[in-house]
């Protein structure tokens, strides 16, 4: 019989006190002065903690192990506030929760704001619940503004930053997708990267193609041939990955066929 799937948290959250939280890592007293902190803080007095701080009651005596929310509980005891509710894991292992939760990407962040903005949030109230400027705000809020479909759900779950899609939006639909694609495939979604995609991208295929550039042809075939070359790969690639999952899905279900006789 194959092994029972066991919950990895409680249903319900629970209010804890601040004090009774013991931290698995140290935090330097620099970071009380860099921007995320500044954000959290700011984030708390404005609308009060949205994400709760994941812990683990000890085995033996009292108290909680904090796996996950160590800023949010340091800006806590800066603004005096005592107690807390949080999500109690079976899991003792802040490494295997740190390493599986995924944080808000660029285009998550964007939907977010967007949505907030479109509950009645005025940007001033986003801006200083986010320890952001208005136009930092805005900048966000139109982040996908020339940008295609396509190509946003290629990069929805990505660290990319605001100045790759001001890179994508000087191209045309078909070249951000095959931009998109081969970001993906290089698992390289630096601004620096996205440029060099943007310098080698042919004038016809830019928004406003501008004056044309004077470029070695040698140059351009190879750098053609090269993002051909990247293209059929990553197909290559996606077939293996669909192949790959099955395969997977067949071994598991004789492994669990085979332990139950």
């Amino acid at each position: 019989m194959a092994n029972r799937i066991t919950q990895g948290f409680q249903e319900k959250l629970i209010e804890l006190a601040v004090e009774d939280l013991f931290p698995t890592k140290s935090i330097s007293v620099s970071v009380k002065h860099g921007r995320k902190y500044a954000q959290v803080i700011s984030s708390i007095r404005e609308v009060g903690l949205i994400e709760a701080p994941v812990v683990t009651p000890f085995k033996k005596g009292k108290g909680y192990l904090l796996l996950d929310g160590h800023l949010r509980i340091m800006a806590l005891k800066e603004l005096g506030i005592e107690h807390v509710s949080c999500l109690i894991s079976t899991d003792d292992e802040a490494y295997t929760y740190n390493k599986y939760i995924n944080r808000l990407s660029a285009i998550q962040e964007h939907k977010m704001i967007a949505k907030a903005l479109q509950s009645g949030v005025s940007e001033e109230k986003l801006a200083s619940a986010l320890n952001l400027d208005i136009v930092t705000i805005r900048n966000k809020r139109y982040l996908l503004e020339g940008i295609c479909p396509e190509a946003a759900e290629l990069l929805k779950d990505k660290a990319v930053s605001e100045h790759v899609f001001r890179a994508l939006k000087k191209m045309q639909p078909p070249r951000q997708i095959n931009v998109a694609l081969l970001m993906n495939d290089h698992n390289k979604f630096t601004t620096n990267y996205a440029k060099a995609l943007l310098e080698a991208t042919p004038a016809d295929q830019l928004v406003n193609k501008g004056k044309s550039k004077k470029k070695n042809p040698a140059i351009l075939a190879r750098q053609a041939r090269l993002e051909e070359e990247s293209l059929a790969l990553s197909g290559e690639i996606g077939s293996l990955k669909n192949k790959y999952g099955k395969a997977m899905l067949d071994m598991t279900s004789m492994q669990a066929y085979l332990k139950g006789r």
